[in-house]
């Protein structure tokens, strides 16, 4: 534990006896960062809350409790007093202030992290893109959830595995497979043929050849596809044929399948390894969507579901006060949550997983409420073992705000699209007259720290409207300001590393308030990593890096002085704390800029 741990749990300690002394059972001890920096460095309203319960004013019971908490001599404590109407305030003295340095620095890369959630497993899916389209931002928020979510958690303690869900079958699948084979022909007169295809696949079209990326390829051969298939119904019979040829093994569809999808996951694979992707599992839908019927099947037999008079299966969800679902079409199809069911319970089969975490959109919000009943009721798990994590929409900025993002207005913003954008803002403005080669790596750290940090700073279940203007601009609430105070701060390190200066925290008065907010990040950790909203840690950094920056425009650091070591580590330790803050985003921290 940090000089910071455990001086609070000294303090809750001593709290907990005086309240105990008495009459209260177990009490139960708040200890909060003032929002007055004149109330001192942490306060208690449990004077407050025990009033009632004890019948005496909550005056007397403060004035108590600061009596009991002065009398310990509590080595980092200055002092303690009294504010209405019954508040504790604590103020700390200098020594704190150089133990918390000392902690920064000694710690480095692991300071801020717990044990929160040591010795269990969790499961976190995420980022399961639709393999006939390429990916858009909402796509990319998802995945900077996850990712953030994966990170908190490993850093207080649980062991994660990271999955993916490829829908890789059904009639979207097979209207790709229809565009491509219809659209793509380098001879128009050549037959719309599978067969013809299988034996002359050099007379159509690759990605490459059309000069387009392997997901852009993609979504054009499935837009062409669907826009036949809705306009001809003859068109329509060929396609819902091929998805039953599929389900039948059909050597020649299966192998156009394969072919298609093989441009999809180099798509998927290309533009996820830009933004730090990581899955440790991937389940293809067409392993495991027979699977679902089984668990439908013991439901029935279990007098869990009902089975209509048309054949089709319902649930059973009164007691969980949610609307009834099919589990099975009346021809015996199995529908999403069907297959859900069966993989919920491969997941837990298989990593013997203490959580199951879904980051999903908010439209899902009641098909995954119904999946966890129903999966509770068949003793797949318990309700408190699967948590949907759900986001608001990513749209666009506009005059009049926020416009949601759509296909059928063209309104769709590619991931590939808004980071290479966001590079090239960063290379015509903050890095235009950098040397060439060193601009190139910079504006791909730069870029996407920029789109990352826009994205991440918005609690999650906001909506956000997003800007590449404001989120590439070098001063305000941008992952760029983040990165250039922290670069700023390494220089004047470089600098005291090079002349031999030492680093040194002392008791004396410089720079406390900035030092006394570097304690408060394993609080911030805490708080996302049970919010799972990043946005807790990045609104951290930038009201971290303001400080800062107020603080280094006023003061000289290498100015030879004897406080001169103890600022050296101040902004040693608010490197470190930036660092290990990005680094928790997924953000890529530069020495220079």
């Amino acid at each position: 534990m940090t000089k910071n741990e455990l001086l609070n749990a000294k303090l809750k300690q001593y709290l907990i006896e005086y309240f105990k002394d008495l009459g209260i059972k177990s009490p139960e001890i708040n200890l909060e960062k003032p929002a007055f920096v004149e109330h001192g460095d942490i306060t208690s309203n449990s004077s407050l809350k025990y009033a009632k319960e004890l019948g005496e004013n909550p005056v007397i019971i403060a004035n108590g409790a600061i009596n009991y908490l002065k009398a310990k001599e509590i080595a980092e404590i200055a002092d303690v007093r009294f504010a209405a109407p019954g508040y504790i305030n604590i103020y700390l003295n200098y020594k704190y202030v150089e133990d918390i340095l000392r902690d920064v620095i000694a710690l480095g890369n692991k300071y801020g992290n717990n044990e929160l959630f040591k010795g269990e497993k969790w499961v976190i899916e995420h980022t399961s893109p639709n393999p006939n389209k390429a990916m858009h931002l909402g796509h990319l928020r998802n995945n900077l959830i996850g990712m953030n979510i994966t990170r908190l958690l490993e850093f207080c303690g649980a062991e994660v595995v990271c999955d993916s869900v490829d829908n890789n079958r059904g009639i979207a699948i097979a209207k790709l497979m229809w565009g491509f084979l219809t659209h793509m022909k380098k001879n128009d007169q050549a037959p719309t043929s599978i067969e013809y295809w299988y034996s002359h696949r050099d007379e159509w079209y690759r990605p490459e050849d059309v000069n387009q990326l392997p997901d852009v390829f993609v979504t054009n051969c499935y837009v062409m596809g669907a826009a036949d298939f809705k306009k001809d119904s003859s068109i329509e019979n060929m396609v819902r044929d091929m998805v039953v040829k599929w389900e039948n093994n059909d050597i020649l569809i299966r192998e156009l399948w394969a072919y298609v999808l093989k441009y999809s996951y180099e798509g998927i694979n290309r533009t996820l390894s830009r933004v730090g992707n990581r899955w440790d599992k991937i389940w293809h839908e067409h392993e495991h969507y027979q699977k679902g019927k089984e668990y439908v099947e013991l439901g029935l037999a279990r007098g869990i579901f009902t089975k209509l008079e048309d054949g089709a299966v319902l649930t059973n969800l009164t007691s969980y006060n949610l609307p009834d679902t099919i589990l099975l079409k009346k021809d015996g199809t199995s529908l999403y949550i069907t297959q859900d069911i069966a993989l919920t319970a491969m997941k837990k089969e298989l990593y013997k997983a203490d959580k199951l975490v879904w980051v999903i959109g908010p439209e899902q919000s009641m098909a995954m409420k119904q999946l966890f009943a129903v999966c509770e009721q068949l003793g797949v798990g318990k309700l408190n073992d699967f948590t949907h994590v759900s986001y608001g929409y990513v749209g666009l900025k506009t005059d009049a705000g926020f416009k949601k993002m759509s296909s059928r207005d063209g309104t769709v913003v590619l991931i590939d699209d808004v980071i290479d954008n966001a590079k090239n803002k960063i290379s015509e403005g903050p890095l235009k007259d950098r040397d060439v080669d060193e601009a190139v790596e910079l504006s791909k750290k730069l870029s996407l720290a920029a789109v990352k940090f826009s994205l991440l700073k918005v609690e999650r279940t906001q909506d956000i409207a997003f800007d590449i203007k404001k989120a590439t601009e070098m001063q305000g609430d941008t992952g760029v300001y983040v990165l250039y105070t922290y670069a700023r701060i390494n220089s004047i390190l470089r600098k005291a590393s090079s002349a031999g200066l030492i680093i040194e925290p002392q008791a004396i008065d410089t720079a406390n308030e900035i030092v006394k907010k570097l304690a408060l990040f394993n609080v911030v950790i805490v708080r996302s990593v049970e919010s799972f909203s990043a946005h807790h840690i990045a609104q951290f950094l930038l009201q971290l890096c303001s400080d800062f920056n107020s603080w280094y425009n006023k003061e000289i650091i290498l100015d030879n002085s004897e406080a001169q070591s103890h600022k050296l580590a101040v902004a040693k330790a608010v490197s470190q704390v930036i660092k290990n803050g990005l680094v928790l985003l997924g953000i890529d921290v530069v020495e220079k800029m």
